[in-house]
Order: structure tokens, then sequence, then C-alpha cells
């Protein structure tokens, strides 16, 4: 199990590098992370939803991605309460000190997941949730030390020498450990070194020495991660736009933006040029506006009017921009959004942007299924996948986006056709989907996004098996 000294500190990013590299010698492997805080999610082979970076990880594999790699996940809806799934399905929503008490009644669906995983591989590589060291949370704990305990599974611990403070990460987490959970540890990697690495050998040296750990090996940062899905959307505003694209691409920055890996191909496509738009500032004149998915629309509808942002939309349109609404982002531009049963928050409804003729009422099951078919506005095909709560209607409707291979129908398009939304994630990563976006701009693609990924995770592996001690790692498997 490797765990962290805290949050984005490469736990991810080192099991989905080992799961290429100890595939590739011929192993069968399976991520797992017990408990997982994510809205970028998912949908799995199995018809369930897990984090992102866990299906990456099961690529990386060579795998279908399964509900098991993943059995709890939290979708943050507030800033106290996520909806909580597990095995793929919603059980309900909780606030944060409603979930403390939950756990407990959640460790034997984890244990099972992770039991079957163990029946169909060699090797199983877990992930920890944030820090090792939250000793708050430590009573009931199923996303660190409490599942690695539980499933007597020895732990890797996981430090980020990037943000500073490397003695302090790895030194404090031992000292503030219990005795029985530092013993779980046997080893440390010192992650994203930049520098010569020869002037921290005293560094590991001295870790090693105080902890009594193994050095597993100091990783030098790996700039091409950014080619990878990434699963929390705190980075989103560190993206920087290139200086130049044909296509000019804004999204603005929800508060409970979900599914936010519809952007991914975007950054890396030559002919766009990508802004995500922050709070506080305007949307740019450009091209292009797409509205991105929402765990919670109606509370992400009132903050984009509180920006203003509506203004600069109504102001992009009148110029003769377009407008894509991705699933939450496609019911925030009918005229109105109803959430009778509370499902995403206080039951209401509220009045949407209006720019599609269409309404939405967030009821019934959530719709978790992966599709295919034709977007009728470009003819060219798609693949993707639907996530979402909330059933869509009105007369724009007769005018759907895009049309699945069992004859369905998905979307809308306004009347003049710059308006347009669907509830299918994905369209951008289909190369063929993409480059029709571009083409209807007068732009070629330059980008071929699958074949990117999985250059990105052999470049990875490669550089795990060269500066960690993957061999010695592995033999700590039991």
């Amino acid at each position: 199990m490797f765990q962290g000294t805290g949050s984005d500190v490469g736990k991810s990013l080192i099991v989905a590098g080992l799961c290429r590299l100890y595939s590739r010698r011929g192993l069968r492997v399976r991520p797992f992370k017990p408990q997982n805080m994510s809205n970028n999610a998912a949908v799995t082979v199995d018809g369930g939803e897990i984090g992102r970076a866990q299906a990456l990880q099961a690529h990386a594999c060579g795998v279908p991605p399964s509900v098991h790699m993943n059995p709890v996940l939290l979708k943050p809806q507030s800033e106290i309460g996520s909806q909580v799934v597990v095995r793929g399905s919603v059980v309900g929503n909780a606030k944060a000190r409603e979930y403390q008490a939950l756990k407990p009644k959640l460790i034997d669906a984890v244990l099972d997941s992770f039991a079957r995983l163990k029946n169909e591989a060699d090797l199983v590589l877990a992930e920890g949730a944030g820090s090792a060291a939250e000793i708050n949370l430590r009573a009931g704990d199923i996303a660190n030390m409490g599942f690695a305990r539980a499933a007597h599974c020895p732990v890797v611990l996981v430090a980020d020498i990037d943000r500073g403070g490397i003695f302090a990460q790895l030194l404090g987490t031992k000292a503030a450990l219990a005795p029985d959970d530092a013993a779980t540890i046997l080893g440390f990697i010192v992650n994203k070194f930049r520098g010569d690495p020869s002037l921290f050998a005293d560094g590991m040296k001295t870790i090693a020495e105080v902890t009594d750990w193994r050095a597993f090996g100091l990783a030098p940062f790996f700039p091409d991660a950014a080619r990878l899905p990434a699963e929390d959307a705190f980075g989103l505003a560190e993206v920087k736009p290139r200086a130049e694209g044909a296509v000019t691409i804004a999204a603005p920055t929800f508060p409970r933006i979900a599914n936010f890996d519809d952007f991914d191909p975007l950054k890396m496509e030559p002919a766009a040029k990508l802004v995500f738009v922050p709070p506080g500032e305007p949307l740019p004149v450009c091209d292009l506006v797409v509205l991105p998915g929402s765990k919670a629309t109606i509370a992400d509808l009132a903050f984009f009017r509180e920006q203003g942002w509506h203004i600069d939309l109504f102001a992009h349109v009148r110029r003769g921009g377009r407008v894509l609404g991705i699933c939450g982002g496609y019911q925030m531009l009918g005229r109105r959004v109803a959430d009778p049963e509370g499902i995403e928050g206080p039951a209401g409804a509220v009045d949407g942007l209006g720019l599609l003729d269409v309404e939405t009422v967030l009821a019934g099951e959530k719709t978790l299924e992966r599709v295919e078919g034709l977007c009728i506005a470009n003819g060219a095909p798609f693949a993707g996948y639907e996530m979402h709560v909330g059933q869509t209607s009105g007369p724009d409707c007769a005018r759907p986006l895009l049309r699945f291979f069992d004859g369905r129908a998905d979307g809308a398009v306004s009347a003049d056709g710059r308006v347009m939304g669907a509830y299918v994630h994905g369209l951008f990563a289909d190369d063929r989907q993409r480059a029709a976006w571009l083409a209807s701009f007068g732009a070629p693609s330059g980008l071929a996004y699958d074949e990117t990924v999985e250059r990105t995770l052999d470049a990875l592996a490669d550089h795990l098996e060269k500066h960690l001690d993957c061999d010695a790692m592995l033999k700590l498997a039991r």
C-alpha cells in the first residue's frame, strides 16, 4: 500500500506507473483505493462509478475498471457534505461528521472488494487517501492505516519534496502515528525532486536512520504527468493557456466542478487555447464557452451568476459565439432546474440561463452508462459515458446534439445552432469528435489522445524503474 504524507504528493501517479511497470513484467496487477474523495469519476464496465485515478490505474494494468477497485467514493456536494458511493452505487448523502459514524459500517465491503481483487491478481497495489497521519480521523479509518492493519498490508510512505519541509513530512508522520501503525510502514519514497540528486543523498540516509524505514528511492519530478488525467480540481487554476491557438475555448471553474478530465485533451491540443476561468475574472472573448459538469448544479449556477459570468455569456452569444454545456452545464443552459427531492442540496427550483428551451428535474435513478453514437451537429462518431441524475425535456430537445447507435437521442441545440448541450462526457477525448469540433472553427487537430496516454504511462513506468528500487518493493508483497 502506498500512503502519503499529505494530499497531492503523487501517490496516484506512482501507483499508475507501477501498475504499468509490473504488468509489463507479466504479472496480473490490479489497483485498489479503499476510500477516495473526488468529483472526477469514471464509469466502470460493471455499471458503477469509481475515482478517475483508479480507472487510469486499471488502464495502466491493461484491464477494465471495476467498482471493486474503489469501493468507497465520496463526491463533495458542499463544504461539509458529500454523496456516498459504495461499490459503484449511490447509497445517500452524509455530512462530514455523519460520515465518521458511517465508516465502520463500510470496512466489510472494503475488505470484500480487496479480497476479490486478490483472488484474480498476482499483485494488488493499494493507494491511501490524504495523509497517513490524520490521527483525528484514525478511529474507524478505512482509507489508510485502518485498512492497512485490517488487510495486513505493508505500507510504503510517499512524500513530496517539491512542496518543502520534507524532513518534517516524514519524521513528523513517524512521530504522529501510534507505534503499531508506524510499524506497518516499511519504507519511503521522496517524490518530485528537482536538481542534483547527489545533493540529497545525505538527506535520504538521515531519514532512513531516524525512522528505521528503508529508502526505496528519490523520484525526480515527472513533467509529463500533466498529460494524464488528474484526480483533483485544485490544479485547474495552475493550467496556463498557450499564448497562441487557432481556437480559444473558455471554461468557468465551478466550486463543485465534476468530470473536469473532459478538458484534458484540449489542454494538449496544439490548435486549441484552453482557458480555465477562475472566480473573480470575466469570461474572455473566445470562440467557444464550455460549461462543465457539476456535482451541485443549482449551487454552481448561483455561483456562476455571483461572478457575473451570465452577463459575459450572454454577450458572447450576442457576438455570435458558441456555447456547449456538458451534463450539469447542459442543465444550467435551460430555462429551469428543479430539485424537488433535495438530491444535490436543499430542495427547490431556480431559473436557468435560458439559452436552451429545456427544463430539468433532478429525480430518479442515477444514469451510469458507456455510450457510442454520432454527433448530429458535426456528423462525427463518438464514444463517451453518461453519469448524471435528472431528466431534461423541452422544445429544443427536438434538435438533439447526439444520437446513440441504439437509436436514443441526447441533448439539445438552440434554433440558431449556436448553443448546445448534452449529458455525455468524454467527447473531446475521442479524436474523431475533437477533430470535428476544431474543424468547425477551421482548425486542424494535431493530437492522438489515447496514444499520448499510452506513451506517457510507459514513460512513467520507465521513470520509476530507473529511480526507485522496484524489485525491493515487489518483495514486500506477500
